[in-house]
């Protein structure tokens, strides 16, 4: 098992949340049941499934749950790619948005490989 707190993907995936539910205050009020909301779900999604993937009894459930977070990355990107599009998410706010997530997800990706690695040996 690991602890989820010591894992630096899951600290930059908290922030990342923070930076989001900051972000979306911004969004108009006719958007919190649909984009906004879709973005919420995302956003927690990810450090939530790396942290019940620790909570598992091995490394193969560990997997499943970081490929979990990884799609959920893939998710809110598509939802803030459309933000922006739509005029919600300046472009300056987008791409530093847009760089954290991208780090997030080459973290997971690196992490599910060397468990994959781990459980090959």
């Amino acid at each position: 098992m690991h602890n989820f707190k010591e894992l630096k993907v899951w600290q930059n995936a908290m922030a990342l949340s923070k930076i989001i539910y900051d972000m979306i205050k911004n969004f108009p009020i006719e958007e919190r049941y649909n984009l906004t909301s879709q973005i919420i779900r995302c956003t927690i999604s990810i450090p939530s499934n790396i942290a019940e993937g620790c909570g598992r009894g091995s490394d193969k459930e560990f997997i499943r749950f970081l490929s979990i977070s990884r799609a959920s990355t893939y998710e809110l990107e598509t939802q803030l790619i459309l933000a922006n599009t739509f005029g919600y998410l300046p472009q300056i706010d987008f791409d530093q948005i847009i760089e954290k997530l991208i780090q997030i997800q080459r973290m997971l990706n690196g992490l599910i490989q060397n468990l994959h690695n781990k459980l090959k040996k």
